[in-house]
């Protein structure tokens, strides 16, 4: 096969979900981007408000709509006057936002964030995890990854909507806020039990068809099954360098090892 059909295989895997969202309905996005408030239930009783903006733009085929490009949710601490925001801009290396969002709970007076990654290329790009979570803490005024491990035990259920953003404005009250209630009948549709509640356990076939890709550096993805298919270590590495694919990128050191 040879490069440009590789390329064109990896720019589908854009299409290619891990099942998020899928009984989200379509609707009208308005241009420059929407904001929208929720009302978030936390583990312990207490609710917060707070405000997400997206929008959409980037790269694109023809008759479909552009992908979310950017997206944010903030919030104001309980008891402090601490504003919060979190932001997921739009990355080159999988033409949108990485993910989509999916609870926001508070332990102590520590706030944690539940996502899940925006498709295929997505789900390469943050390492494959497994149940499919990229689990960030809000410490010393930076939100920085954790583990599943590190995730606290009471922090269990979903409580921000994960259906497409075009789809908020049929779910708002009349004072524009999406109710926790209705944020639960939505997460609650999902067919799937990871989007439904935290799940702490792998799953069997948590990539379904998104299969394992090694990023280039330069905007594209190849599959790991050419780089499994060379021979020695020396071959893998100089596929690497016929692929332009950076030292930093290049798996050959790990698939080799010990070879």
């Amino acid at each position: 096969m040879t490069r440009l059909a590789k390329k064109l295989l990896a720019a589908l895997a854009v299409g290619m979900t891990l099942g998020i969202g899928m009984n989200a309905n379509a609707g009208l996005f308005g241009l420059g981007g929407m904001s929208w408030k929720e009302e978030v239930l936390l583990h312990d009783g207490r609710r917060i408000i707070v405000e997400r903006t997206a929008d959409r733009h980037g790269r694109h085929e023809i008759g479909q709509r552009p992908p979310i490009g950017d997206q944010s949710i903030s919030f104001t601490m309980p008891g402090t006057n601490q504003h919060v925001v979190w932001k997921d801009e739009y990355s080159n290396n999988v033409s949108g936002a990485n993910f989509n969002m999916m609870l926001l709970n508070i332990v102590g007076d520590t706030p944690y964030l539940v996502v899940t990654p925006a498709g295929c290329l997505s789900y390469n790009k943050w390492g494959r995890p497994n149940p499919p979570y990229v689990i960030f803490k809000y410490l010393h005024d930076e939100w920085r990854r954790i583990s599943l491990e590190d995730l606290p035990i009471e922090i269990k259920q979903p409580n921000l909507l994960n259906s497409s953003p075009d789809d908020v404005a049929g779910k708002r009250s009349k004072d524009g806020l999406v109710s926790a209630a209705v944020i639960r009948e939505e997460n609650d549709g999902f067919r799937q039990p990871e989007y439904r509640t935290i799940l702490r356990e792998p799953l069997l076939d948590v990539g379904g068809r998104c299969g394992e890709m090694i990023y280039d550096g330069n905007g594209g993805w190849t599959g790991i099954g050419w780089f499994k298919k060379q021979p020695t270590k020396e071959a893998c590495l100089a596929y690497c360098g016929r692929e332009k694919i950076g030292a930093r990128y290049c798996p050959c050191e790990t698939l080799f090892r010990g070879k």
